[in-house]
């Protein structure tokens, strides 16, 4: 199965993701690639796969790429054989991606399991950026932009979760997927 996550910049994201990894042995997260440089505590390989953007370029006329998209001036993309491989070995893989990414999958994989992880408020979602303090002010303003055109995206996903609290936001997200896989056997 192919879990799809994808909500705006600072919703949670990564956190509710890594807490998902830990919980539950049967899923496997693809590591995206990515032509934006490692934020503080990054890591090559384990966060994103670190490329320039003529390499990135170049794994697109490839076609290696399941989906690829653009956010604010970077580029992103799910490499095709990461998924395959979890998948080969029986194991459920999470994709964390963005709206424009999730469209791309939802064509080529419409099966997958779609989850929206929503902000209670676009102002808690604007305070958490701005702890974040990893983008300058103008990367803040692009991305709260950016979020507020993806919050019209949450209704082409099945499921919706808002991110209020950690904790709740991963045991909703495993009992969707927990009910996708009796659906799937």
């Amino acid at each position: 199965m192919l879990v799809v996550i994808s909500g705006p910049s600072a919703v949670g994201k990564d956190t509710v993701t890594r807490r998902l990894l830990t919980l539950d042995p049967g899923l496997r997260y693809s590591v995206s690639a990515t032509t934006r440089l490692a934020r503080p505590g990054e890591a090559g390989g384990a966060n994103y796969t670190f490329v320039t953007r003529e390499e990135f370029q170049h794994m697109v006329d490839r076609g290696v790429f399941l989906e690829h998209a653009e956010y604010a001036g970077n580029l992103y993309g799910t490499l095709r054989d990461r998924v395959e491989q979890g998948r080969n070995d029986g194991h459920d893989v999470v994709l964390k991606i963005d709206v424009q990414g999730a469209e791309q999958v939802r064509k080529e994989m419409p099966d997958s399991v779609f989850i929206f992880l929503a902000p209670p408020s676009m102002q808690e979602l604007e305070r958490r950026q701005r702890l974040r303090d990893s983008e300058t002010v103008q990367e803040k303003a692009e991305r709260m932009a950016i979020a507020e055109h993806e919050m019209a995206y949450a209704s082409h996903y099945e499921h919706v979760v808002v991110n209020d609290d950690v904790e709740r936001a991963v045991k909703a997200i495993r009992g969707i997927i927990d009910e996708s896989r009796r659906r799937v056997t």
